[in-house]
């Protein structure tokens, strides 16, 4: 009996020992697990933090020369602090009424030193800089005018020529790296990200075009492949020699109640039936006309302040722009009725109650043309689209130009390739 019960204690004492060996080895086997998932993460968060210690010893690299650009700036600041360049400055131009962009631009600038970028007089004299700013040609004063109405918190959206410093490029750049990482990042759901279009349709891709920026007309190509492939783009440079055409055109327009709307790129007027344009014969309808600053057109070289393109389709979709060219000069009376309804801000078309108005009274007497084959001269940039660019021009004052709410929507002229420019 009693070795019967020394052999069941030794047969406990092992299933015991056995249970014991076995929930330690359990124990080991995850405490294993848990350290080489905390190994991982620790490894990860070093090559983490190697990352970022790299990222910060660059900023802090392209700080170096902003740092001495902030010293030499305020140097500058304090010699102007006084105001007495200023007063000096403001009397010797006070006889002159009709200062240049760039003078108007230096008092500006004087008084953002002297006054800071919250002085509403310096905001005042940096926007009508802007407004006087030839934009073909002052590219320098623009940037300077849109960089210091920025610093003041205005909405500005810079020309893409206007680049901004190396430094401060590659400064901003580096700070945006954590913020970009995230840029197709998704919820999680699994969805994108990425917030709706602002027209309404989830995410459904709209692409948006513009004419500054990262979808400014030298990027046009990557959304709609004829603005980048197309071998008959408009707009052009007309210039000789010319191939002689026997045919003419005849606008026969007639008046009709104004629809007028601001669809974000241009000012546009919306005919009803009835205005046609006739080509050699053929009826082209008037489907609406728009308008271009600076001209999108150039003749010889030179564009003028503006231009009106007016759309026609023919019975078998065929497009013809006919355009007029606006040069600076006296007031144009059919512009400033048009203008006193335009709206300033993108929106749906506006009819005003009793306001009519003719297309024909934005023509010049003369019909003479110079006509080429070219396309859309904004996206899709279909082709396939008869031009018919008058050469006599209309007149616009340089005050009416600087109403129009777009400082800048023409894109930049295109080769001509193996086209014929044709004259009547």
């Amino acid at each position: 009996m009693k070795k019967t019960l020394a052999i069941i204690v030794l047969l406990l004492a092992a299933i015991g020992a056995g249970a014991f060996a076995f929930m330690q080895w359990k124990a080991n086997s995850g405490a294993k697990a848990e350290i080489n998932e905390l190994t991982e993460k620790a490894a990860e968060s070093e090559k983490k933090q190697e990352e970022a210690e790299k990222s910060l010893a660059e900023v802090k690299e392209q700080l170096a020369p902003l740092q001495l650009t902030a010293q030499q700036m305020e140097a500058v600041k304090a010699a102007f602090s006084n105001g007495v360049t200023l007063k000096d400055l403001e009397a010797a131009y006070a006889k002159d009424k009709n200062l240049s962009a760039e003078r108007l631009l230096g008092l500006a600038g004087v008084r953002l030193l002297t006054k800071g970028n919250q002085d509403p007089a310096t905001l005042s004299a940096f926007e009508k800089a802007l407004e006087m700013t030839d934009w073909t040609k002052q590219q320098k004063v623009i940037c300077a005018a849109q960089y210091a109405l920025a610093s003041a918190g205005k909405q500005i959206k810079p020309l893409s020529e206007c680049a901004m410093p190396p430094q401060m490029a590659k400064a901003e750049e580096a700070s945006k790296d954590g913020h970009d990482a995230q840029a197709g990042a998704k919820d999680a759901h699994g969805k994108d990200t990425k917030k709706d279009d602002k027209s309404g349709h989830g995410n459904k891709k709209v692409v948006h075009w513009d004419y500054e920026g990262s979808m400014g007309p030298e990027n046009w190509g990557k959304e709609f492949p004829r603005c980048g492939r197309g071998k008959e783009q408009s707009p052009l440079d007309i210039k000789g020699p010319f191939q002689k055409v026997r045919f003419s055109v005849a606008p026969d327009y007639k008046p009709g109640p104004l629809r007028i709307v601001n669809n974000g790129h241009t000012i546009q007027v919306n005919v009803n039936p009835g205005s046609k344009l006739r080509i050699d014969g053929v009826p082209f309808d008037l489907l609406q006309f728009h308008f271009h600053r600076p001209s999108e057109e150039a003749i010889n070289g030179k564009r003028q302040a503006m231009v009106a393109h007016f759309v026609h389709k023919s019975s078998d979709g065929e497009l013809a722009v006919l355009g007029v060219l606006l040069q600076m000069g006296n007031e144009n009376p059919a512009i400033k009725t048009l203008w006193e309804h335009a709206p300033a801000k993108e929106g749906p078309e506006q009819q005003p109650e009793g306001v009519a108005f003719n297309p024909a009274s934005l023509l010049p007497r003369d019909l003479d043309f110079y006509h080429y084959d070219g396309s859309l001269t904004t996206p899709p940039c279909t082709e396939k689209v008869k031009f018919y660019i008058l050469r006599n021009m209309a007149t616009i004052s340089s005050e009416q130009v600087s109403q129009f709410p777009f400082k800048m929507n023409a894109r930049p002229l295109q080769p001509l390739n193996q086209r014929v420019i044709m004259a009547n």
